[in-house]
């Protein structure tokens, strides 16, 4: 668990890539020296609201990418969305752990199939550190390819791969599943330095991210990310952000947890649609781009 709050912590400011990439923004149809930026939403298929405010944000043109999390209740919503706008960019937020007080879901799979990914309610860990105590590494992986392969039965063309709650990059182990299956289906797979020792350098290692790691007031939300737009630098860089609008359904599924609640998700929203981000962005000549213009750099993606 000591690495998976490493990465909670690295990602409130940056971390670079020690692998050479030299040549992806180049690849990607820039010149080398470009500022790239995937401004991407997690969490779509958890709630109406999430996915209402992700498609949104989508159609204002607001982020350049999301990922669905296959097990959890709203994911039939998103997918059907998807399906019929495969120009956007759609990954997979594999999901190991259901977080929210009263808000919970199970695996894709019968539960006799992954028995030591749930608790005694028959739900998903809270947790990354209750997931890593019990999870056993060949119902981990059954479990993310059957997350997969739903969404691929839904319709949803695939662009990558993250992890929900870090829960991936938690142990070597994991990684190497994660990375391993991210090969199989030919799609790249969001990741960090984190863990070199698994790293698998033939992937694609973003030069940095950022992400949201504590609560602030609303007047402060714009400058937060201006602080992070403003430095960005060439290279191909990720902000992770979390919408949805904050309503009663929001509320409920959030109940007790300000961090990436409502609120939270509502301040990400207005800032992610604002007309002030994109001025900022073309103020700093960062260019969106999405996972999948990443993908078709790839050999052997599909």
């Amino acid at each position: 668990m000591k690495q998976f709050f490493l990465f909670a912590t690295i990602c409130t400011t940056f971390f670079s890539s020690t692998f050479s990439q030299k040549n992806l923004v180049e690849k990607l149809g820039y010149p080398k020296n470009s500022k790239l930026l995937i401004l991407h939403a997690d969490d779509a298929g958890v709630s109406h609201s999430v996915n209402s405010a992700t498609i949104a944000a989508f159609e204002k043109h607001a982020i350049s990418s999301s990922s669905i999390m296959v097990p959890c209740p709203w994911f039939a919503e998103i997918a059907a969305y998807a399906k019929l706008h495969p120009q956007m960019d759609w990954g997979i937020h594999l999901t190991l752990t259901a977080e929210w007080k009263n808000y919970k879901w199970d695996g894709v799979l019968p539960a006799d199939k992954i028995s030591s990914l749930l608790d005694t309610t028959g739900y998903f860990y809270s947790s990354v550190e209750e997931l890593l105590k019990h999870a056993k590494p060949q119902e981990v992986e059954a479990e993310l390819r059957a997350q997969i392969e739903r969404a691929l039965l839904f319709g949803i063309k695939i662009t990558h791969l993250d992890s929900h709650m870090g829960a991936l990059y938690a142990s070597p182990q994991l990684l190497k599943i994660y990375q391993q299956i991210g090969a199989a289906y030919g799609l790249p797979v969001f990741q960090t330095t984190l863990l070199p020792m698994a790293l698998d350098t033939n992937n694609i290692v973003l030069d940095a991210v950022a992400m949201a790691q504590k609560m602030m007031t609303a007047n402060e939300w714009p400058a937060y990310y201006d602080g992070i737009i403003q430095q960005l630098k060439p290279g191909l860089n990720e902000i992770i952000i979390h919408l949805a609008f904050d309503n009663d359904e929001m509320k409920a599924v959030t109940t007790e947890h300000p961090d990436y609640g409502a609120a939270w998700r509502q301040n990400d929203f207005n800032y992610a649609t604002s007309e002030a981000l994109k001025a900022l962005l073309k103020k700093n000549n960062i260019q969106l781009v999405s996972w999948g213009d990443v993908q078709k750099t790839m050999k052997g993606s599909f």
